[in-house]
């Protein structure tokens, strides 16, 4: 190989380290594992192939360990009164009535994303659910680990936005056939008491009617189930950090959500600092927030467009939290 251009005649050629240390006899060319995944025909001398890192092997044995745990800790929750009393039979049947639909509406969120991120080619694990038998709720929901620099700005938002929309199908459901079971009564004592966003108290009056002075809804374990799907999505929609809500933000601005999400976390450490008597529930959740970090990893193309459909449809999503979410989720009633 000859150097015309940098090296005088008579001069021995510089070449750049890589290139020398190619002829090293002691060299040892970096291996990267690859699959091939587009190849032309065989013999043409202009044959070539795209490679890519294989995927990762996913892990089954622990997801499926913590799913079974999160469906026997919500069936305990609500049965938990007849269980007790030694009613295990009846404790088991209103158990169902609210794991069952708690675990559809979980497991329909989930499989919104991975199915998004199987059709884009990105790397999803399966989902991981959180058992809390020492919770009224018995579960802190799920979460799926994704890699968000694999897609695009477009498979971002379709993997971030599939999970909340596709758990709210059954959620809706649920919450009406669960309100037609469920009645007015007194808020016992030494009991909890759970706060109505918006949307459930349309539905509340729309099926049950004005409620009475001094009483509550009585949640079926149905509606209960619907009303844990509408906070569990509220959460998520959340436009901080790797949240859904922050996929669906950082695919809408790009950079720009970075700053967004640090001044909505900021604004509600705030918040919560200045309420610590009634809301200082969510202060593990900002914990939580923090260490993962309100800003958004880029993707492998941020300027693929998103088309004036999405940008509404991310709107409209993100703008469910004003309906869907309430400050004071839980409250207890001390005897």
């Amino acid at each position: 190989m000859d150097d015309k251009s940098t090296n005088e005649p008579g001069e021995v050629p510089v070449y750049p380290p890589e290139i020398v240390s190619a002829y090293d006899p002691n060299y040892e060319p970096e291996i990267v594992p690859a699959e091939v995944v587009m190849e032309t025909a065989p013999g043409a001398p202009w044959q070539w192939q795209e490679v890519r890192p294989p995927r990762r092997r996913r892990r089954w044995r622990l997801p499926l360990l913590l799913f079974v745990a999160t469906c026997l800790s919500t069936v305990y929750v609500q049965g938990a009164g007849l269980f007790e009393a030694g009613y295990p039979l009846a404790g088991l049947w209103v158990g169902l009535h609210y794991a069952v639909p708690l675990m559809t509406i979980l497991v329909c969120h989930e499989m919104g994303h991975f199915i998004q991120a199987w059709r884009y080619g990105v790397y999803a694990s399966f989902p991981f659910f959180i058992p809390m038998p020492f919770s009224p709720l018995g579960t802190f929901g799920a979460v799926i680990a994704m890699e968000p620099r694999m897609g695009h700005r477009r498979a971002l938002f379709d993997i971030g936005i599939s999970g909340p929309l596709a758990g709210l199908v059954p959620t809706f459901i649920f919450l009406i056939v669960g309100l037609q079971y469920s009645s007015f009564g007194v808020p016992a004592r030494d009991n909890w008491l759970f706060g109505d966003p918006l949307v459930f108290r349309v539905l509340e009056k729309w099926i049950l009617g004005p409620t009475p002075a001094g009483m509550e809804v009585m949640c079926h374990p149905m509606a209960f189930a619907g009303w844990v799907g509408l906070l569990v999505t509220s959460l998520n929609l959340m436009p901080i950090g790797q949240l859904d809500g922050g996929h669906i933000l950082y695919a809408l601005l790009r950079r720009k959500a970075n700053l967004v999400a640090s001044l909505l976390l900021l604004t509600a450490i705030v918040v919560v600092a200045m309420n610590l008597k009634l809301l200082g529930g969510w202060f593990l959740m900002l914990i939580l927030l923090i260490l993962m970090g309100p800003a958004h990893p880029p993707t492998a193309n941020d300027e693929e467009p998103l088309g004036w459909f999405r940008a509404i449809l991310g709107w409209l999503t993100l703008a469910f939290i004003f309906v869907g979410f309430t400050p004071t989720p839980i409250l207890h009633i001390p005897s």
